[in-house]
Order: C-alpha cells, then sequence, then structure tokens
C-alpha cells in the first residue's frame, strides 16, 4: 500500500530549479588537500580590516634588539 503522489508544474519546476541551484553550489565548491593551503586560499581572498591592519603594524614597528641566550649568560662566554 504504497502512496504515489503526483507533483503538478509549478511543484516540478520548483524542484528542477533547487536541483540546478543545487549542481551551481557544487560547481564552486573548492576542496583542500592540506589545511595550510586552506588557509593560503583564504587569506589571499580575505582582506584585512583597515584598524587591525593598523594595529598589526604598530606592534611589529619597533622591536628590541635580542636578548644573549641563556647558555651565554649561564657559562660566561
Amino acid at each position: 500500500m504504497k502512496r504515489q503522489t503526483r507533483l503538478n508544474t509549478g511543484q516540478e519546476a520548483e524542484q528542477v530549479t533547487q536541483a540546478s541551484q543545487s549542481q551551481q553550489t557544487h560547481e564552486t565548491v573548492k576542496e583542500f588537500a592540506t589545511t595550510e593551503e586552506l588557509l593560503r586560499h583564504d587569506a589571499l581572498h580575505t582582506p584585512v580590516p583597515p584598524a587591525i591592519a593598523r594595529r598589526l603594524k604598530e606592534s611589529l614597528g619597533p622591536l628590541p634588539p635580542p636578548s644573549s641566550p641563556w647558555w651565554r649568560k649561564f657559562f660566561g662566554s
């Protein structure tokens, strides 16, 4: 006792439209082999907000000179 339903032309057209949209979405999907590849792609396609770019430049600006390694201090070379 299976129930069969018939679709009217409006419902059929809607299903065809949804199927074509689904195919278009699948065509634009990109798969990445590694996480690094995903991050590089994202970095190329995502603009950095100006406020964050300015803060990053400020934080990287004047870096203090590197200190001598701990082992030189310890052994006195």
